[in-house]
């Protein structure tokens, strides 16, 4: 284990955020204190606008939690509800953030190691050696992650139920077939990939991208009538804006919008 076990870069307008434990890069009890301080700050930090998820290495995004350090983690955090209670709040905080998240699914991608990437929004996979599941079964427990009510949403139930009850682990290509992650690129390019889509979303028009990040996370709870309510909030509060106006302006003038500059 490293003495620090998270790596924090900004480049421009993306930050990238590396599980610091190769080659396992075990989701610590450390590493989730740390990762839940730097989410508040990425949150409130309006210089960054859109964020890489990624293991270090080239060997596995992540193993997941640690299970040695469990009965310390239930002694910490006072109880095994308080120590899963901030992983459903730091994964929550990531999917509510109104900032685009993208996690690099590379090697073994377990338990955690895929929970917290289904509160990201882009995933991206590589083309060979990955290894993604929840195998809790495994071990004679369930995922307590928010695995089970995610990853339903993702790929629907019946995938879902296949992928827990008998704790399949799948290929990158696997999941894209399956609609669990949206690209699959050789190993080799996938880092970078990741942050070339991040620059990309970056350069999109901040207020909008937040607007429609609050319609579409958790639309699968929302009625008709409350998801049109909301995307016409998202229109009421983008009317005017200086990127609106910039993206008009472009239009007519037949260039490419810049936006974010205000």
């Amino acid at each position: 284990m490293t003495d620090r076990p998270l790596i924090y870069e900004k480049h421009d307008a993306v930050g990238i955020v590396t599980i610091n434990d190769p080659p396992w890069n075990r989701m610590t009890l450390s590493f989730m204190d740390e990762l839940e301080r730097l989410v508040a700050e990425i949150a409130a930090d309006e210089g960054v606008r859109a964020i890489v998820l990624t293991g270090a290495g080239d060997r596995n995004f992540s193993v997941g939690m640690d299970l040695k350090q469990l009965p310390e983690g239930i002694r910490i955090k006072g109880g095994r509800d308080q120590l899963f209670d901030q992983r459903l709040m730091v994964i929550s905080a990531i999917e509510t953030m109104g900032k685009p998240w993208i996690a690099t699914l590379f090697g073994y991608c377990l338990g955690g190691g895929l929970e917290v990437p289904l509160g990201c929004h882009f995933r991206l996979a590589a083309a060979e050696g990955a290894q993604i599941g929840l195998p809790e079964m495994d071990l004679g427990t369930v995922p307590s992650w928010g695995g089970s009510a995610r990853l339903p949403r993702v790929i629907g139930r019946d995938r879902a139920i296949d992928m827990i009850l008998r704790g399949k682990k799948i290929t990158g290509p696997e999941a894209l077939r399956i609609g669990l992650v949206t690209e699959v690129w050789p190993m080799a390019e996938l880092k970078d990939r990741a942050v070339a889509l991040a620059e990309d979303l970056a350069r999109q028009p901040r207020l909008a991208v937040r607007s429609m990040l609050a319609c579409l996370v958790g639309m699968e709870e929302k009625s008709l009538v409350q998801a049109l309510s909301e995307e016409r909030q998202a229109v009421r509060g983008n009317a005017g804006s200086p990127d609106a106006l910039e993206g008009m302006a472009a239009f007519l003038e037949k260039r490419t919008p810049v936006f974010n500059r205000g």
